[in-house]
């Protein structure tokens, strides 16, 4: 179920903790490879985001370059419809491909599997945050050249990309031809074999709105038929050369295309600056786009490449200040790992602000660019300890899409708001409800993040103005759901609802869900009896927007307090739900290892009929919620759950791996760990080709900080229980704190908190206080083996 599927050799890939690169080109390798290169090599700042195809353009499996949040509708058609389908779903456009550089030497192309490639280095650097490619090959004619190229998505100024192509002539003359080129490609036929990825269009998708060409600057622009989303992109250059040159550009509504010629005398070169600008707008003319479009590309002109680099280079510098992961270990691979996971993070986050993070980021249209609760349990956290002002951000764009919320609620026959399962406007766009509306768990995990934001940043201005509004809206529909239950002795209950675990559909009572539900409920009424205790103000205007009523606080602590929580005394632990223990157990010794995962070879209802786990569903709720179970009932949890689950999610071994080291499976820990951090690297699920998993790259950096460390942040209280795999010798990070930033170091023997900005600090290390101050900066404790759980009490 866990293996890998592609792992590039080290002669060819060596380790490098801070780049992945290919040292040498092996065309028979890259032939299967090319889909996975495009993914690991991809470019992105939260906003803009460019597939690594090649230069040339060419191999190529999955060319992209996508815009955060531009999207076109499409119909969702149903066999057979019923009231509150979803009609009209969303999906990520490709956006005009600025990045090919198609290169002819004595009119003979280049291209990669053809050359005959005496030197070769591509890399992506984790510390500059460029895409570099150094290669030297000979014509057919025996004339050695050297093309050197570097590709940047600026985090400065998110709707610029940079390039820098400089080709030398090393020995004999050479006559040249390079097309750079601003395209816009029919979009592809939809892959129907996998559900996971994006639907197709049929026609055009991007209609012609204009262009403008001078010089060696081009600028085209589009609008979308329904979304009417108007894009615009534009590209200019800047190019010095050893020696005469002619340009010629052209522009058509689809190609807009500048070639340079010139003729390389030995030992010469040419140098092209290429500058790309991408913007879009749901309101202004295409003329104003177009306008914005030249203004930034007036400013990177200006700046000039140089500038435009170093700029970069000293923004992801800051990033790694703030949120670099060291990990000594036996196999260099780790490190190297962790550094792209955490890249892949900055890059889907860093200028996100005003949109979502979609499941794949903006590395491909797998999901269709569609935002899910991934990114509050899986990626926020990561945000809220490294980048609050981003954290903050991702929860405002929740708080802009309530009043979808709302009326989804209302077609739903709700009270409150009911967040989509998957979104780029607010809306719902899953056309599957089993498996999609029907997790209304996502309304939970909403508000578990607004918490955890609120408690570990000390922002109580964001629950004031709109977290506060949220929790009213979501704890409505709990109390408007669920029932007290004569034949449960009264107790809450939850029924047809569907868990994190998609292999489990509309049942009652999701342990999951009730738990989270739960603690919104609780949320909710604490934070309005505190509204109104101490900020009359801000509660006047919370009543004002929801109308909330006198007693509907009570109303959520007492459905909070009689919730139903499934247990079942003779197995002593929780069912998943009421009638999963009930289920035939999933024949998992008769299903061959080219089955998995499951959903692509198995009906659903085959799937809901037995007892088998997609992903960590109760491991997942005794992670989050970790204080409300005992170490007995963990163990005794995972040792049931964990021999259900496939892992076809890539959000589960993350999630294994935390609670496995929790109750002190040790091994079991480290091994799911392993396959959480390679998850894309070593292509876990077969389909990185599609785009990076950037909710498990999340897991990752989770399993790090909240497994290894032990850290957990239970009612803004931060505590530390570390113990490190035996084959690491030290693991260290930076965390940030209600304004206060710490260094944390551990190695088998002692744990290091530094306090690095700000005023004093309390932590708990082993059930221990720990206190930081500017006096006493630095406290050192000793780490000592346990089987328990100092973090556990009983419910």
């Amino acid at each position: 179920m866990l293996r890998p599927r592609l792992n590039p050799p080290t002669d060819i890939f060596p380790p490098n903790p801070w780049a992945i690169e290919a040292i040498r080109y092996d065309g028979a390798l890259a032939r299967d490879f090319t889909g996975q290169a495009e993914t690991m090599f991809a470019l992105s700042n939260g906003y803009l985001g460019m597939r690594g195809i090649t230069d040339e353009g060419v191999p190529v499996r999955e060319a992209g370059t996508y815009l955060n949040g531009f999207y076109e509708h499409r119909p969702i058609s149903y066999g057979e419809r019923a009231y509150g389908f979803p009609t009209v779903g969303q999906s990520i456009l490709n956006c005009p491909d600025g990045t090919v550089m198609s290169l002819s030497v004595d009119d003979e192309p280049f291209t990669l599997p053809e050359a005959e490639i005496l030197s070769y280095r591509r890399a992506l650097d984790f510390r500059t945050g460029t895409l570099e490619r150094d290669v030297t090959w000979a014509t057919p004619a025996g004339k050695r050249l050297r093309l050197r190229t570097l590709r940047l998505v600026s985090l400065a100024h998110r709707h610029r990309a940079a390039l820098a192509y400089e080709l030398t002539a090393e020995e004999v003359e050479a006559e040249v031809v390079i097309a750079s080129a601003l395209r816009n490609d029919q979009p592809l036929a939809a892959d129907t074999s996998d559900p996971r990825l994006a639907e197709g269009f049929v026609g055009r998708v991007l209609h012609p709105t204009g262009t403008r060409a001078e010089a060696l600057r081009a600028i085209l622009s589009y609008r979308t038929a329904s979304s009417g989303l108007v894009l615009g992109c534009g590209m200019d250059h800047v190019v010095a050369a050893d020696g005469p040159f002619a340009v010629q550009a052209s522009v058509g509504d689809d190609l807009a295309r500048v070639v340079f010629r010139a003729t390389l005398a030995p030992g010469r070169a040419i140098r092209i600056h290429k500058y790309l600008s991408y913007h879009y707008s749901d309101g202004a003319a295409p003329e104003a786009i177009r306008s914005q479009v030249g203004w930034t590309l007036d400013r990177a002109v200006e700046t000039g490449f140089a500038s435009i680099r170093a700029r970069q280079h000293a923004d992801v510098t800051r990033f790694w200040e703030r949120a670099d992961v060291v990990v000594e270990a036996e196999n260099p691979r780790i490190q190297q790992a962790v550094r792209w996971n955490l890249f892949q993070l900055m890059q889907a986050s860093e200028r996100a602000e005003g949109h979502g993070i979609a499941a794949r980021g903006l590395t491909g249209r797998t999901y269709e660019g569609h935002y899910f609760w991934d990114t509050e349990i899986y990626v926020l956290p990561f945000l809220i300890y490294t980048n609050p002002p981003m954290a903050r951000s991702l929860l405002k764009v929740r708080y802009d899409m309530l009043d979808s919320a709302r009326d989804r609620a209302r077609e739903l026959g709700h009270r409150g708001a009911m967040f989509p399962w998957r979104t780029i406007n607010g809306r719902e766009a899953s056309a599957y409800y089993a498996a999609g509306t029907a997790q209304y768990h996502i309304n939970a995990d909403i508000a578990f993040a607004l918490r955890q934001y609120v408690e570990v940043s000390g922002d109580a201005d964001f629950l004031c103005r709109y977290g506060a509004e949220i929790l009213v809206e979501t704890a409505r529909l709990w109390c408007d759901l669920g029932f007290f239950s004569e034949r449960m002795g009264g107790r809450f209950c939850i029924h047809g609802v569907t868990g994190p675990d998609e292999y489990t559909a509309i049942v009652n009572n999701n342990c999951y869900t009730n738990l989270m539900a739960r603690e919104n409920l609780r949320y909710a009424a604490e934070t309005v009896r505190r509204l109104e205790r101490d900020d009359p103000d801000s509660f006047a205007t919370l009543v004002r927007r929801t109308g909330l009523e006198p007693d509907e606080a009570e109303a959520w602590d007492q459905a909070a307090e009689r919730m139903y929580l499934p247990y079942d005394e003779r197995l002593k632990v929780h069912p998943q739900d009421d009638a999963f223990l009930d289920l035939e157990r999933w024949d998992f010794a008769g299903t061959p290892e080219d089955r998995y995962p499951l959903l692509l070879h198995y009906h659903p209802l085959n799937l809901y009929r037995s007892q088998v786990i997609k992903q960590a569903d109760m491991v997942l709720a005794m992670f989050l919620l970790s204080e409300q179970f005992t170490p007995e009932a963990k163990r005794r949890n995972f040792a049931y759950y964990d021999p259900l689950t496939t892992h076809d999610s890539s959000l589960s071994v993350c999630i294994q791996s935390i609670v496995a080291n929790e109750i002190g499976l040790r091994e079991k820990a480290i091994h799911y760990f392993n396959f959480a951090l390679a998850m894309d690297l070593s292509d876990i699920g077969g389909n990185m080709m599609h785009g990076a998993h950037i909710a498990a790259i999340g897991g990752t950096w989770l399993a790090l900080v909240y497994g290894f460390a032990g850290m957990r942040d239970t009612r803004g209280r931060i505590s530390f229980q570390p113990c490190l795999p035996d084959a690491w010798k030290r693991l260290s990070f930076t965390l940030r704190i209600r304004g206060r930033t710490i260094r944390v170091e551990l190695d088998h023997a002692a744990a290091t908190y530094r306090l690095e900005a700000g005023e004093e600090l309390t932590l708990w290390h082993a059930g221990e206080r720990v206190g930081l101050t500017v006096a006493e900066p630095t406290v050192t404790r000793a780490i000592r083996p346990t089987d328990g759980d100092a973090h556990a009490c009983e419910p």
